[in-house]
Order: C-alpha cells, then structure tokens, then sequence
C-alpha cells in the first residue's frame, strides 16, 4: 500500500486527512480513488491503515481509521554530525540515513566544506533535507523521523551540547591514534558496571580533505574517540552510509 505523512501536529485519528500536497500525489500521481487502502504515519512510530473515503478534494483526502500500530524506538539514538559534501550528495546522506535509522543529522559548515551556503539560506537548506527526510520514510517504511538541524560550524555545533549530551562520542578518523569501533564498545562496556551499550551515540564524519587538525582537536577536546573505517580512503558519503550501517549493526540489535 501506498504511505502517506501527517504531520504529528495535525495527527488526529478521529478526522484523519491528507494535506495538500499529499493529496494532489494521491489523487492525481498515484489517481487513488475512495474505498482504496492506504498507509498513514506520523514520523512519531504511530503508522495506521487507512481507507479514502467520499467527500475527499484534490486539496484534501479524508480518511477512515482501520487499524493503527505502534513501532518502538530503537534501543540507541544515533545522531550523524556530517560536514555538507558538494553537489546533492548531502540528499543521499539524509536519505541513507533516514534508511539505516538516525535519530539526528546535524550538518556541518567546516573550514573544508566545498559548498558554501550564503546568508539566509540555511533555513531553506534545512527544510529541504527535512522533506527529503519524509520521501525517504515514506518509501522504506520508517516510522521514525530524524530531524535535521540547521546547518553550523563544528564549533557551533560543540557549544550547543548539553554536558552528557550522548554516551558515546566518535569521529571518523584517519588518524594513527584511531581504534576499531568494537575495541571502543568493548571498552564502553567495560567501563560501565551494567555492561550494556550506548543509549545514544554521536558521530562526525569530515568533508573532502578531511576535517582540519583544529577541528579535529575540538572534536577530541569535547569527548569524540576517533574511530577507524579502515585502509581504505572513503568518499564523505560513503564513509557516512559505512558508519552508520556499522552503528546501527552494533548497536540498535544490542539490546
């Protein structure tokens, strides 16, 4: 069946409808008709089946309630700071990362960044991703929406962590002084009287050329463990998709 979004302020069960634009791609993309089934969530993990009914517009499609469900969260909060690539190759890292489960992407302006963005337009970026961010969902059958944040400078993006902000902070490194993600849950577990996995874990993957030596000092000053992705020198979008299929492997099947 087909998915479609509505927004969690909006979300009412008892008068379900389909905004707008969902609308319009019900009724004249996808030429659905009432009496069809169709598949509602609210980026929230509540997903419901739904049938069109009579009285629906090309403005809006109203719906009948047949069965809702309830997804859980998954057991670690993965939040993915990546420095924005040139070109739209930001668009497949916020979809990728829609696919393998983020909580948070949280791009970032570093010193090496290729694509400059002018003054005013990060809000504009940022509501972009966000919509890519629901396409993404809407076609993989997630039911968790990661939000974006606007886009800053690590420096930015350091100041506005909370202390204790996650339980495990890494960094994609190339550096000599970087460890294989297992010797660092190893050591997390170890270092825990529970022995259990991070709650929540953040990681930074750098541009083209690498984060710079200082940011890269910032990073390990507010508590990132540079981790390895091995021999291999990785694209900024594949290094993105690598880690995050490595932490959702290792951690969001842990518990």
């Amino acid at each position: 069946m087909h998915r479609f979004y509505i927004a969690p302020n909006v979300w009412n069960l008892d008068d379900p409808r389909l905004d707008e634009a969902e609308s319009h791609h019900a009724l004249n993309v996808l030429r659905l008709t009432p009496g069809e089934k169709v598949v509602v969530f609210n980026g929230q993990g509540t997903e419901a089946t739904a049938q069109i009914i009579e009285g629906s517009t090309k403005r809006e499609v109203r719906l009948q309630i047949l069965h809702k469900t309830k997804t859980p969260s998954l057991p670690c909060r993965i939040t993915l700071a990546q420095a924005v690539p040139k070109g739209k190759n930001m668009d497949l890292i916020v979809q990728k990362a829609t696919e393998l489960g983020a909580a948070e992407i949280a791009p970032l302006l570093s010193e090496r960044t290729v694509a400059r963005l002018e003054e005013g337009e990060t809000a504009a970026k940022q509501a972009k991703w966000q919509a890519t961010v629901i396409e993404a969902a809407k076609q993989c059958g997630q039911n968790w929406l990661p939000t974006v944040a606007l886009p800053r400078t690590p420096k930015d993006f350091f100041a506005s962590l909370g202390r204790g902000a996650f339980d495990l902070m890494l960094i994609a490194s190339l550096q000599s002084d970087s460890k294989h993600l297992r010797n660092l849950l190893e050591e997390y577990a170890a270092g825990h009287s529970t022995g259990g996995s991070p709650a929540s874990a953040l990681i930074l993957v750098g541009p083209e050329g690498d984060f710079t030596p200082a940011e890269i000092g910032l990073a390990k000053s507010a508590g990132c463990r540079p981790i390895t992705l091995g021999p291999i020198v990785l694209r900024t979008e594949t290094a993105a998709i690598y880690c995050l299929s490595v932490l959702s492997y290792e951690l969001q099947s842990a518990h």
